[in-house]
């Protein structure tokens, strides 16, 4: 065994939107989807981490959101862009109304995670544990016959972030993730460092963190090209 070689996985780039690109596509955007995008890009959330986010994950006094459990089970701090302070108090507070209509008939709880039903058993009906972006329909739980609303599907942003990707004429593959990629990047362009980049994203080594190093060296790795210096028009004209 001492011979055999660990296949090593290939570099892939991500797809990072220009500026330019990204207000082009969140622009494109209506409702709760462009709230969530617009939360992906501003706070680096993941899809899931985003659309399993809890009313009281939102700290609007600090401008932080908490995103419990991400990946790998870890929890960690992320910003909450002051422009979208406003819109998503706005948000909240219909869905506070959708859930109070709810409770009145009788319905009204929501999954939590773990053991923790049994720990809190009034919990599933409280504001501070519901969904941010819950679901129009509700669900029956098998469990407990409860009829409750899920969180937002993932498919329903994934879908509208690439309709808005298309009609904003951008031609690479923009996906959710490719907001999250963005993020790193302009951060790291205007000059934040890589281990406060690391910590907002969630990333357990740095080492996944540095792929976005490769994306600013524009033109391939910062060298300007020799075309670029001829003082004549190349084509002749």
């Amino acid at each position: 065994m001492d011979g055999i070689v660990r296949a090593q996985r290939p570099v892939r780039l991500p797809v990072v939107l220009s500026r330019a690109e990204v207000a082009a596509l969140l622009g494109r955007l209506r409702g709760p989807v462009w709230l969530m995008a617009s939360l992906m890009y501003g706070g680096g959330l993941r899809l899931l981490e985003c659309a399993e986010l809890r009313v009281k994950d939102v700290g609007f006094d600090r401008g932080e959101l908490a995103i419990r459990d991400g990946k790998g089970g870890k929890d960690r701090l992320t910003m909450l862009p002051a422009a979208l302070k406003s819109p998503l108090v706005d948000h909240l507070a219909r869905v506070k109304a959708q859930h109070e209509a709810n409770l009145a008939a009788g319905r009204g709880a929501v999954a939590l995670p773990g053991a923790l039903r049994l720990k809190y058993p009034n919990a599933p009906r409280e504001w501070a544990w519901q969904w941010v972006f819950p679901a129009t329909r509700f669900y029956l739980d098998e469990q407990t016959t409860e009829r409750r609303r899920h969180h937002l599907h993932e498919s329903v942003l994934q879908r509208a972030v690439k309709d808005a990707a298309r009609a904003a004429g951008i031609t690479r593959p923009a996906t959710c993730h490719s907001l999250r990629h963005s993020f790193a990047t302009h951060l790291l362009e205007v000059g934040y460092d890589i281990r406060t980049i690391q910590e907002l994203l969630g990333h357990r080594d740095v080492s996944t963190t540095m792929i976005y190093t490769h994306v600013l060296n524009q033109g391939g790795r910062g060298v300007r090209s020799p075309l670029d210096s001829l003082g004549a028009d190349p084509a002749g004209r």
